[in-house]
């Protein structure tokens, strides 16, 4: 039966059944990942895991965030400019991908995001201090086979998969689920995820929902030093971890860089000069950095 404006009676029963449905099946995926995704889950169910991870990686993007590159996620960037793959060191295999509340610039070589790109505001942290986390991290079924990290990778390494886009900034639960993905994780010391990187992740998220305004942060690993790796895949460990903070509305920038170990200690953040002397990223040349900041959070 046709209604008016051309609206299809069935259409009305239909829409709202289909949206239950595809609610129930991610759900009953990520019930299914937690279970069989486990890095301590045995080789028996690596085979079903890889097949329930797709399943549940293909049902959380949409259809621009299935194509690789930046261009379904520059508002994350600062003035809607987002990094030009093409002029990163190729040798890194770099892979532009998009999700619901962060960007990430991902490598083929080490098999890890280089950088992780948010834009938070206090309305979205309000939002997320009320989302559950899911833990069911997957294979990014986006990325070739040939570049990705697996879940089997993980287990008995002694790494935590470390989140740079943290879990407790995901507003809703589709961002929540997103950000279990390996492509949003690096291999992590535990008592440095847990502890010391958990400690600069809050006073980020402090600082953002009192800034009044977006607040730019810019998460990713260093690779110093002598190559560490983990799993048949060959994932590259960190040797130290960085976050740049931007806040749109002062023109400040300041930046933590730590070592990937338990014994290193929170320092006061340096300068963006500083940040960019130490890592080579020069991630604010869009645009202006008036000055610094010794405060953290």
């Amino acid at each position: 039966m046709r209604l008016g404006g051309g609206v299809i009676a069935t259409d009305l029963f239909i829409e709202p059944y289909m949206l239950i449905s595809r609610r129930f099946l991610r759900a009953l995926l990520v019930f299914l990942a937690g279970f069989c995704l486990s890095p301590t889950a045995g080789a028996e169910n690596d085979l079903l895991g890889r097949f329930v991870g797709d399943l549940l990686g293909e049902s959380l993007y949409s259809r621009a965030q299935k194509k690789t590159g930046l261009a379904a996620c520059t508002h994350f960037f600062p003035a809607a400019k987002p990094l030009d793959l093409g002029r990163l060191p190729q040798h890194w295999r770099p892979i532009g991908l998009c999700s619901n509340s962060f960007a990430v610039v991902y490598s083929g070589l080490t098999r890890t995001p280089l950088l992780v790109i948010e834009r938070l505001t206090a309305r979205q942290l309000n939002d997320a201090s009320n989302e559950r986390r899911t833990d069911a991290f997957f294979a990014d079924p986006r990325l070739p086979h040939d570049t990705r990290a697996e879940l089997q990778d993980y287990a008995g390494s002694g790494f935590d998969r470390g989140h740079l886009a943290p879990a407790g900034e995901q507003p809703d639960q589709t961002s929540m689920a997103q950000s279990f993905a390996l492509s949003n994780i690096v291999p992590q010391d535990p008592t440095n995820n847990r502890k010391i990187w958990s400690k600069i992740e809050s006073d980020v998220r402090k600082f953002a929902r009192r800034a009044g305004g977006d607040v730019y942060v810019f998460t990713g690993p260093l690779f110093t030093g002598q190559k560490k790796t983990i799993g048949a895949n060959r994932v590259r460990v960190p040797s130290h971890l960085f976050k740049l903070v931007y806040d749109e509305r002062s023109r400040r920038a300041w930046a933590y860089v730590i070592e990937n170990t338990a014994h290193t200690r929170v320092r006061p953040p340096v300068s963006y000069e500083e940040f960019v002397e130490r890592t080579g990223w020069p991630l604010l040349n869009e645009v202006t950095v008036t000055g610094s900041t010794k405060r953290r959070g």
